[in-house]
């Protein structure tokens, strides 16, 4: 028996707005009642939903391109893949939902919450956004991110797993970012000291470990400074190569620096499981 399709007031029964209703209807949005189904109808059909309650909605893959979201209730919603440019969700709480993937180009973000959003791959070239909003969120391999809107910690991080993964420049880009936040971040300027090494990048490096040295020192860690001196003393010689995957495999692995030390996070995301 055909189910009869509720539609708004005034709205034409057009095909599209039968297939919204069909995605409604089909999309497994959990327990009855769990999303507003005809604020989501009202989303697919128009484009338009401010304030609307769509926590937990399934919207992958959805064309919401312009679409009017301000102050819209969108936690845990699934958007992954969706086409969001230009879409307005200034004031919308997008916490802990999926945006992986999703294009997001000039869209506006301003007040949005992002806390333990999963936003890696998405494109978020010329978005508006707030000063670190993206600092509790998940944004690896994201188009578009700048040193401002991401924390100091989440930076050193992101550089952090890069430089495990092998991925050296990335990982020097990263710390680059992490030292525009906090100039005074020893470990930073230690880790990218050996990023530059292990891309043979010595007299770089060798400059980064004298800074960090004297940074330690400051901070009232003498012992670490000394080390450091030390290791950029015998890199100068040419004692160490400066590639190959080993240009720190002395000293500094067996002394209070070593190399496991240096590259810890520096604040574990207690957000969403994802691999960050």
């Amino acid at each position: 028996m055909a189910i009869p399709i509720p539609r708004p007031p005034g709205a034409a029964a057009t095909p599209f707005l039968g297939l919204a209703m069909g995605l409604v209807l089909g999309l497994g949005l959990g327990p009855a009642g769990a999303v507003n189904n005809d604020q989501l109808m009202q989303l697919l059909a128009h484009k338009a939903c401010q304030g609307c309650k769509l926590q937990d909605a399934d919207l992958v893959h959805a064309d919401l391109r312009d679409a009017q979201l301000q102050r819209a209730q969108l936690q845990r919603a699934n958007l992954g893949r969706a086409q969001l440019d230009g879409v307005n969700l200034s004031g919308a709480d997008l916490s802990f939902s999926s945006l992986l993937g999703a294009s997001l180009r000039g869209a506006n973000l301003r007040g949005t919450k992002l806390e333990g959003t999963d936003l890696r791959d998405a494109d978020l070239s010329g978005a508006q956004l707030d000063t670190n909003a993206l600092a509790t969120s998940h944004w690896k391999g994201a188009i578009g991110v700048g040193a401002e809107l991401s924390s100091y910690a989440a930076l050193h991080n992101a550089g952090v797993e890069a430089a495990l993964e092998g991925r050296l420049p990335e990982a020097e880009k990263y710390f680059n970012q992490a030292l525009l936040k906090q100039p005074d971040a020893a470990i930073t300027w230690l880790a990218r000291g050996i990023t530059r090494v292990e891309q043979a990048k010595r007299e770089e490096g060798v400059q980064d470990f004298i800074y960090a040295a004297s940074l330690y020192e400051r901070q009232g860690a003498p012992e670490t400074a000394i080390e450091l001196r030390r290791e950029a003393e015998q890199l100068n010689k040419g004692a160490k190569k400066p590639a190959g995957g080993n240009g720190m495999g002395g000293t500094l692995l067996q002394g209070a620096a070593g190399l496991f030390q240096v590259l810890a996070p520096l604040a574990a995301k207690a957000l969403i499981p994802l691999p960050f």
